[in-house]
């Protein structure tokens, strides 16, 4: 049963702004053209994937934009570049990202921050490295394009915690590119990652759930990223967090997926497993809709006006 506590009805809401192209970036300290942000070839992250991002939606709301749940996403990428000894202010960042939202004049978007070792030496010391940080917005991308989805166990397993932080690294995401490239040319849209033991990871760049007899499961492993939308729908269904196995998730009712840029994207095969039609994913993705476009009251906090 999913979680009441705010109005379950939106009020009508404006017409959304027309999204305008990339036009402005944010690139250090100022915003300029998109056309003139400019790194050098000797760009450590280039070399290395030394940086950290995050991946952030805004929302038009009857009362403005607003971008979902901004400090918590901050938070996470503090903690990433403080591991990778990059300067970071979760406070000028805000103001970084409210400014190039405005500029690019966006209300549904997604909004792209990334800090990075810049140019120095082709060493892997990030000490002597030029630091940098940027922010782009763009009209709303949905990762999986908001439809049901068909997922294949990749060969491939997810970076380990012990070697690689579940944070949102840039060199982390190339086992990502592999899984994802693996199973779509094997004609799927998603690949699921397995542990060892067969336990459910999480998908190239989503959290998995699943529901058995009305009961909404939140998969959890401990070298998945700790999803941000994850917790948002932990928190508005009550779902249960715990290890799952694969043989769990083939014999689930619903399975569907998570993250900024899928929202909830239901799952409608597993390999040759076929799931029907998903009422409870439908369900949670109509209030999580309600949610992050401020039709919620009782989810408001999660809203940083833009």
């Amino acid at each position: 049963m999913l979680s009441q506590d705010g109005p379950r009805r939106a009020s009508r809401l404006p017409p959304l702004p027309q999204a305008q192209p990339l036009a402005r970036v944010w690139f250090d300290d100022r915003l300029i053209g998109a056309a003139d942000a400019r790194i050098g070839l000797t760009t450590q992250a280039l070399h290395y994937g030394s940086g950290v991002f995050e991946g952030i939606r805004a929302y038009a709301t009857r009362d403005g934009v607003a971008v979902f749940r901004l400090p918590e996403h901050l938070e996470r990428m503090r903690i990433g570049a403080a591991l990778l000894g990059l300067a970071f202010d979760p406070a000028l960042a805000t103001a970084a990202i409210r400014a190039t939202l405005r500029a690019n004049g966006h209300g549904d978007a997604y909004v792209r921050p990334l800090a990075w070792s810049g140019e120095g030496d082709f060493g892997l010391d990030v000490a002597g490295h030029s630091q940098h940080f940027m922010v782009a917005t763009t009209p709303m991308a949905v990762h999986l394009a908001g439809a049901r989805t068909r997922m294949s166990v990749s060969p491939w397993r997810r970076n380990p915690a012990r070697s690689l932080p579940p944070l949102k690294l840039c060199g982390g995401y190339v086992n990502s590119i592999l899984a994802k490239a693996e199973a779509k040319a094997r004609g799927f849209d998603e690949a699921l990652y397995l542990d060892a033991d067969g336990r459910v990871v999480e998908c190239t760049g989503a959290n998995v759930f699943m529901v058995r007899d009305g009961r909404i499961t939140a998969v959890a492993h401990e070298d998945a990223l700790p999803g941000i939308t994850r917790d948002s729908l932990i928190a508005l269904s009550g779902a249960e967090a715990r290890e799952v196995t694969l043989a769990e998730l083939r014999e689930a009712d619903e399975v569907f997926l998570c993250g900024t840029a899928a929202e909830v994207a239901p799952i409608s095969a597993l390999d040759d497993r076929i799931y029907g039609d998903g009422p409870v994913a439908r369900e949670l993705a109509a209030l999580y809709a309600r949610v992050v476009r401020g039709a919620e009251s009782a989810w408001s906090s999660w809203l940083t006006a833009a």
